[in-house]
């Protein structure tokens, strides 16, 4: 399986063509080791809406960019070490169906699959792909995540007061501690968080208060407008124009990796999101 692509031509065929499709926006991905394990379209929910994004699972990293021409170039590149992910399944909600969390210290997000299946799949690699370098690595799994943010749209007011209600003149904040959306006068604080750099950052009052109460020692009480401004998720706010993202799921997994006709048909049935996935295998 994933073994067998290590070193292979084929295999470091793929990792350079997925470093040129970020061009100079990204960084150089070939390693000694490294495996593209799969790739394909997830729906990411951002700060402002849900939106595609591509995914790179490798054996020892987790990347996503924003598409700019799909299956060509890409920008906004994410690298998240494997060894930080946590997964978390997420219960069919609406509209967002097939969905779970990627945790990690610095930053945690909801993705979407197109089907039950392609979950599934995501699933099992992703999760295989950290237990393994976990383990080769005699590491422990990470126990501390980001907080996984609010999404502006379900949150029309503040959600500390629940009086303030948001306008182009009231704006939205949010807690980087437990990523509730609140208004400015419900965070005026900033606190160093584990994880998430060293500069302080926006909090709501509620956790402020929760820190210092416990006795950490970190806590910083400082303008926060300046250094907040620049921090808001890089890849929220732009939306892909002329978007067409072929909606054919493709997976290249065979042996131990994939998944058993039981494992295929069972859950629930999903409706489909635009999504295109390809998993490889040592034999594709």
């Amino acid at each position: 399986m994933v073994d067998r692509l290590v070193n292979s031509e084929v295999n470091a065929r793929r990792v350079a063509n997925v470093e040129a499709c970020f061009g100079s926006s990204g960084q150089p991905l070939a390693a000694y080791g490294r495996v593209l394990v799969g790739e394909g379209v997830l729906v990411k929910m951002c700060r402002k809406k849900p939106k595609p994004r591509q995914f790179f699972l490798f054996n020892d990293i987790l990347i996503y960019g924003n598409i700019l021409i799909s299956k060509r170039r890409y920008n906004k590149q994410h690298v998240i070490p494997l060894e930080e992910v946590q997964l978390q399944d997420l219960e069919d909600d609406g509209e967002m169906r097939n969905g779970w969390l990627v945790k990690t210290r610095a930053k945690s997000f909801a993705v979407y699959a197109a089907t039950s299946t392609e979950k599934k799949e995501w699933m099992l690699h992703i999760e295989r792909c950290v237990h393994d370098i976990l383990t080769k690595g005699g590491k422990k799994a990470a126990t501390e995540h980001a907080a996984v943010w609010i999404p502006d749209g379900e949150a029309p007011k503040c959600m500390a007061c629940q009086k303030t209600q948001f306008t182009v003149l009231q704006r939205r904040h949010h807690c980087r501690a437990c990523g509730n959306v609140v208004c400015a006068s419900c965070s005026t604080h900033n606190y160093r968080i584990a994880g998430l750099g060293k500069r302080p950052v926006r909090v709501c009052d509620k956790c402020f208060t929760s820190f210092t109460l416990s006795g950490r020692e970190d806590a910083k009480n400082l303008p926060t407008e300046a250094n907040i401004l620049g921090n808001e998720s890089s890849d929220s706010d732009d939306d892909e124009k002329n978007a067409n993202y072929d909606h054919q799921p493709t997976f290249y997994s065979g042996g131990s990796s994939s998944l058993t006709d039981s494992e295929r048909l069972a859950g629930p049935s999903m409706v489909p999101v635009a999504n295109t996935n390809r998993l490889w295998e040592a034999h594709s």
